[in-house]
């Protein structure tokens, strides 16, 4: 995903953002942007029956963003994503890593997710699978911010891009449907003040 407009923006609105104590990154802009794809795509949003019989369909978007602790790896749920600022995804998100590190989580805090993200790039990890958060039928990893240069008429352009990793259970999902998500997904990020 072309990160390189997101990037720029994130510079101009960092400032500001952070007057109010809030620390942005691209993960609540990644986030925000699920919850955009997954209302075009609903069939992501759902999870798998324990018989594993049929898919429920969800109505409600709730993201784990996975946060790796002492404890092990637990995923704390952004309840109702799609209807949150970046700002309010990104002050969330802190709140639940604390709560995770501190482990003050509450079951509420960490069940009923719908879909996840999982984040290594703050790691240096370029690409990776991440595995499926039963019941939930999908997840999304993202790698690294990395830099990609092409040519353009004899020059060289530089952008910034993200790798994005979408493993589904396809006992639910179709991998086609899961590669159009991952090209909608790419173009809302790429667009970022449509996020």
């Amino acid at each position: 995903a072309d990160v390189t407009d997101l990037e720029k923006f994130i510079s101009e609105i960092k400032a500001e953002a952070e007057k109010r104590n809030i620390k942005l990154t691209y993960l609540p802009f990644l986030l925000k942007a699920c919850a955009k794809t997954l209302a075009e795509y609903p069939q992501f949003n759902v999870s798998l029956h324990s018989s594993g019989e049929y898919v429920i369909q969800k109505k409600y978007c709730h993201i784990g963003i996975a946060v790796a602790t002492e404890a092990g790896l637990i995923t704390p749920i952004i309840k109702n994503a799609g209807n949150l600022s970046v700002q309010e995804i990104s002050s969330e998100m802190k709140r639940l890593s604390d709560l995770a590190h501190s482990n003050k989580l509450m079951p509420s805090d960490y069940q009923g997710g719908t879909f996840s993200i999982s984040n290594l790039g703050m790691l240096g990890i370029k690409d990776f699978t991440a595995v499926i958060n039963p019941p939930q039928c999908a997840i999304l990893a993202v790698g690294g911010l990395q830099t990609k240069v092409d040519e353009n008429d004899g020059k060289a352009v530089f952008s910034k891009i993200i790798s994005v990793t979408m493993s589904c259970d396809h006992r639910a999902i179709d991998g086609a449907v899961g590669a159009r998500f991952l090209q909608t997904l790419s173009e809302i990020v790429k667009s970022a003040e449509g996020i």
